[in-house]
């Protein structure tokens, strides 16, 4: 057997045959340890590319009939194909992107708006470290951190709850004023309380900017 196509067509064709016999006919079997015994070696067969015997063929017809509520639990995990959440880049945007869900929830805070944040903190590149130590997707300065509780700083989730928890905080703090809370985000809510606003930083000023923009947009 060197094909999936031609696999199917045969355990197809043996469902067939096997829908037109009696009852008295039909050698499937409904329980028993012989019955998990020869499906469990035919899947192995299968999984090895060795589907040849008609006995093989037999119990995939069986298979085909009887569901998949009687195959072994040991050998659901063995044939199932465990997939990587490290190697692939659309499975790790797909992990963040679960993350920031979690923490909008959390914080009740708009998906959107952490993603802004993200985007110009780090550009999704969760092991970003700036000049000044600021790390992690959402660039947490290890001070900062430390008061939030986050036990290991470059741990995605971890950092993005943490981010997520004191721009809730600096919301709060300045009544929902959104430029407000990234200026704060980014130059302390000390800098804030004192220039009585967006302090003169260009650095700031321009920080603001672009995530409200991008939030807006």
């Amino acid at each position: 057997m060197n094909t999936l196509g031609e696999m199917k067509s045969l355990i197809e064709l043996q469902l067939l045959q096997g829908m037109t016999r009696s009852n008295a006919e039909s050698p499937i079997p409904k329980s028993g340890s012989n019955f998990s015994e020869i499906l469990e070696q035919t899947l192995l067969n299968t999984a090895k590319g060795n589907l040849e015997t008609t006995e093989s063929l037999n119990t995939l017809g069986a298979m085909s009939q009887l569901g998949v509520n009687f195959l072994p639990s040991t050998m659901t995990k063995s044939v199932v194909p465990k997939v990587s959440h490290t190697k692939n880049n659309s499975k790790i945007e797909t992990n963040i992107n679960g993350i920031i869900q979690q923490a909008a929830d959390t914080f009740k805070l708009p998906i959107k708006l952490i993603h802004s944040v993200i985007k110009h903190e780090s550009n999704y590149n969760t092991s970003a470290v700036s000049s000044a130590g600021a790390t992690g997707l959402m660039q947490l300065m290890p001070a900062t951190a430390r008061g939030l509780g986050v036990q290991n700083i470059k741990d995605p989730l971890e950092n993005v709850m943490a981010g997520s928890k004191y721009l809730r905080q600096m919301l709060d703090k300045y009544n929902g004023d959104l430029s407000l809370a990234l200026a704060a985000y980014n130059a302390g809510p000390g800098n804030v309380d004192k220039y009585g606003g967006i302090p003169p930083f260009k650095e700031t000023q321009n920080y603001v900017r672009k995530i409200t923009n991008t939030y807006y947009s």
